[in-house]
Formats: C-alpha cells, structure tokens, sequence
C-alpha cells in the first residue's frame, strides 16, 4: 500500500475509538482535508459561476483528476479532492455533494444536478465499533443524477444511466436505463431521439 492510499484508508475503528469520538482517519489525512476546506472557502466558495477554469486548477491542484471542460459549481461539497476522477465535459451543479471518503469516478458528459449527493462510505453495521467501510462509486459515460437524487455505496451506474430527482440508488444501474423512487426502480429504457447518441 502506498503512503497516500494508507493515509486515505479508514483507520481501525476499535483501535482509534471512532465511536467514543476518536478519528475515522490519520491526522495528515485530516490535516490535509483542513488545508483543502479552507482553500476551497477562500479561493472557490464565493467565485461567480463563469469561474468554472478556476475551479478546475483548484480541485487538480488538490490531487483531483478532470478531463477537460469539467463544470463544477462553487457549492459543490468535496470531502478529498484527491478521491475525484472526472471525465471530459462533466457538470456538477449547485450544491451537490460529494462525500468520497472513497473513491469517486464521474465519466465524460455526465452531469449531477442540483443538490444531489454522491456517498461513497458506509459503516460496518454488524461490527461493535462501527468500523467506517469505503465503496467507490462510478458513474459511466452520459449518466445524469438529477436534482436532490443520492447515489449510495459502491454503485455503478451504466453508460447512460438516468437516476430520476430525489430517487434513492442502492443497487448498480443498467445501462441506458432511467431510475425513479427510494429504493429506486428501474421505470423504463432511456431512448435517445435519432442522431443524438
């Protein structure tokens, strides 16, 4: 294991005492998440929305990887900057979150709209300590998470995958399907008019 995957890995719940208030992570994983926090509030937070490039270098000069022309709002929530893979052409809108203790891995032309979330952590709910457990979350080429929707631990959504406003994703997603409710349920095909594949 590397140094930056065992300083992002979850500490032993037991042995750091997570749930009596003890750390989850390392202190320079935790140090590092305070310097990203306080720049993001200081050079992103309050930046009008054409700032888009600006954003872009923030996030890569943080470890993030972006294709080109990523979107990413001032209001968006990171948690590790250094667990986001973006794709070319991806929008995150206003106010979502990305909440990758895992990693999290966005493919080109996806967009996730307003206030949606992205969890890519659970917690062991067999263990006495309540051990912290990441599962990355992928979204392939051309999905959309719309408005208030939440994509939960270790799903993969499938090329094309639509998950409809404030559905609830616990499962992977077929490909080229549209998705609504909590648990979301696949409602029907996604068929894209001809000559807009």
């Amino acid at each position: 294991m590397t140094k930056t995957a065992s300083r992002d890995a979850p500490l032993d719940a037991k042995k750091a005492a997570s749930r009596s208030g003890g750390p989850s992570f390392s202190l320079a994983n935790r140090l590092g998440r305070v310097v990203w926090m306080t720049s993001w509030l200081l050079l992103a937070r309050w930046t009008p929305p054409p700032l888009h490039g600006w954003r872009a270098l923030i996030l890569q000069l943080f470890g993030a990887r972006l294709g080109g022309n990523c979107r990413v709002h001032a209001s968006v929530k990171i948690w590790h900057p250094r667990n986001l893979e973006l794709g070319d052409n991806v929008l995150i809108g206003p106010g979502a979150i990305i909440y990758n203790q895992g990693r999290v891995t966005i493919g080109s032309d996806c967009v996730v709209s307003q206030r949606a979330h992205l969890c890519a952590s659970t917690h062991d709910v067999s263990d006495r300590d309540f051990q912290l457990v990441v599962r990355p979350v992928m979204l392939a080429p051309k999905c959309w998470v719309a408005a208030e929707a939440f994509v939960g631990p270790g799903v993969t959504m499938g090329e094309g995958a639509v998950l409809a406003a404030r559905g609830v994703l616990f499962e992977d997603a077929e490909a080229w399907a549209i998705y609504r409710g909590n648990p979301a349920a696949k409602l029907k095909p996604r068929e894209l008019r001809a000559g807009e594949a």
